[in-house]
């Protein structure tokens, strides 16, 4: 019987056409890489290489014949030496401690009650979403006319029922204003921090409390055994992201108080603001934004270390 060449042809080219399938793989993996890497490139790594770059040479504006010499950790130097520097750091550091952890007690009661099953959950789910999707200015603006101390609504209220006998100057003493700035942060930011741990809650299945319920486990020890450690890389999420966030404000400090009084509500990212783009020290106001990214970064890792569960 004749043996069939064409098809002892095609076993022998056949590793051929493999290695021409993989290569023209690769080159349309490549060429869907590309695009984002580029993008990536251009618009993430390029501007944080270029502040760090930055923040080693002095580099002032107004006074642009002295050129961009290199001074090489000067800058930062300088930051370590800076009161305002430090103020700023602190009341950051103060103002994300205190707002990220009401913020996630808040989001986990209004989580849990998004979650049960009742009448109109609907509308109280888009009730929660509210605060977090009104525009951070719009939103400052509205409680600063409420802590407005001669026609606010906080002092309005107070003094009718009798409850003060002058008028408190919410915005204006260091205190009330810090209170105030932290009070706006949570309203806005608790329903964010809701809609996160409501999606971890929805993934916990009913199963479990059943079967807990039948061991004769109560509801507060379900809570404490079942929910949060089932949430712990979902609260890892809202950490970060929250945190993030927090150490970056400038838009709720600069509408309500624009800082003050006497610099004491100005966060980090608003004496960087002052320093890069209103005395012009872009040299200095780089070494203050890559040091706000080095604690930012501090702090996620150390996030990442106590909480992360692979499991």
């Amino acid at each position: 019987m004749p043996v069939s060449t064409p098809t002892v042809s095609a076993n022998l080219h056949a590793p051929g056409r493999k290695k021409s399938r993989r290569l023209s793989d690769k080159a349309l993996a490549m060429a869907l890489i590309a695009p984002p890497l580029l993008f990536l490139l251009a618009f993430t790594l390029y501007p944080i290489a270029r502040v760090f770059w930055m923040s080693l040479h002095q580099i002032s504006v107004t006074q642009p014949w002295l050129g961009t010499p290199f001074i090489g950790l000067d800058n930062y130097a300088e930051a370590l030496k800076d009161s305002r520097f430090w103020q700023s750091t602190w009341f950051t550091l103060a103002f994300s401690l205190i707002t990220v952890v009401f913020e996630i007690v808040f989001g986990l009661l209004l989580a849990m009650v998004a979650n049960k099953t009742f009448r109109f959950r609907g509308f109280v789910r888009a009730a929660i979403l509210f605060p977090w999707a009104l525009p951070a200015v719009t939103n400052a603006l509205t409680w600063r006319w409420m802590f407005n101390a001669d026609y606010g609504l906080f002092n309005g209220m107070l003094l009718q029922f009798g409850w003060i006998d002058q008028k408190i100057q919410w915005l204006g003493s260091t205190g009330f204003a810090f209170t105030a700035i932290c009070i706006v942060a949570i309203w806005k930011t608790s329903s964010f921090m809701a809609i996160i741990l409501l999606g971890g809650l929805q993934s916990i299945s009913s199963d479990i409390y059943e079967a807990s319920h039948i061991d004769g486990a109560s509801r507060v020890q379900a809570f404490f055994l079942i929910t949060l450690p089932l949430l712990k890389n979902v609260f890892l999420v809202a950490l970060v992201l929250r945190t993030m966030h927090s150490l970056q404000a400038f838009d709720l400090m600069y509408a309500l108080t624009q800082g003050g009084p006497g610099n004491s509500t100005e966060s980090l990212p608003m004496y960087i603001h002052t320093k890069a783009f209103v005395d012009m020290e872009w040299g200095y106001g780089s070494a203050l934004g890559v040091l706000l990214f080095v604690l930012i970064f501090a702090i996620s890792m150390i996030y990442l270390k106590f909480l992360y569960d692979p499991d």
